[in-house]
């Protein structure tokens, strides 16, 4: 958010579960947080923001095991993201760790991930990213870039 902000980009808004996260947000933010919609749910809870350009998932897909989950994120992001806006969905790789915290996740592709959002969304590019966690151990991921289309 706060490169958003200072790019001055508008109409954000913020999703996560954890109101603790979102208190620190706010709080790194200063003032700046004002700028910004907090919305405190699960992803797959009922909730609505106004269409965007932007969408990015910073590692919650992963996390959705049960097909309904799935299904209603793709339902928020079909009424979230505005026709040509771009989705930026971060998931662990074919070859990143099966748990997460303790919790288990689904791995993807590029293509997978394609599949799994379905009709409406083109791929445009994907990245593979190794990422360090705090312990030192690396975790395959993949970045993966959509476009919404008709």
């Amino acid at each position: 958010m706060d490169h958003l902000i200072e790019r001055g980009v508008s109409c954000l808004a913020v999703l996560d579960v954890s109101s603790t996260a979102l208190t620190r947000a706010r709080q790194r933010l200063g003032p700046d947080a004002n700028r910004v919609q907090w919305l405190e749910y699960d992803v797959t809870d009922a909730w609505s923001v106004s269409p965007r350009d932007i969408w990015h998932d910073r590692a919650v897909f992963h996390f959705l095991t049960d097909a309904d989950d799935r299904q209603h994120y793709v339902q928020h992001l079909r009424d979230t993201l505005k026709i040509n806006g771009s989705a930026i969905i971060a998931t662990f790789a074919l070859d990143g760790p099966e748990k997460c915290s303790g919790l288990p996740v689904r791995r993807y592709s590029p293509e997978t991930l394609a599949r799994e959002l379905g009709q409406g969304f083109a791929l445009l590019e994907s990245v593979p990213h190794q990422h360090q966690t705090p312990s030192g151990s690396i975790q395959s991921f993949q970045y993966s870039r959509f476009v919404r289309v008709h």
